[in-house]
């Protein structure tokens, strides 16, 4: 019975990073380079969460869950992270943008 949680709790983790994906595909046409910064992925998708249990102590949400995401994207290829400074972007790894690609 515990290999089928697993196996289901892994299906929706995946469908979550699947879906992550298709929401940077969609945003990178809007940025010039088609890189989408990581911090409107995580607001325009809610993916910061409190990490801790009640009685421990972290201030403020952090976006863990969609680093776990975006990470199991990049292991498969899918997804490029690129950081500039203090700020991380994201696009999809293969898809360029009509403006980059000179369209």
């Amino acid at each position: 019975m515990s290999a089928e949680r697993k196996a289901a709790i892994h299906g929706h983790i995946e469908a979550a990073s699947l879906e992550l994906l298709e929401f940077v595909k969609e945003r990178m046409p809007l940025s010039a380079d088609g890189w989408v910064p990581a911090s409107e992925i995580k607001q325009s998708l809610a993916l910061n969460f409190v990490a801790v249990p009640k009685g421990g102590k972290q201030y403020g949400e952090k976006g863990w869950l969609f680093a776990i995401l975006a990470r199991i994207l990049e292991d498969r290829g899918l997804l490029e992270h690129n950081k500039n400074g203090s700020r991380a972007f994201y696009r999809a790894k293969g898809l360029r943008t009509g403006r980059e690609a000179g369209v």
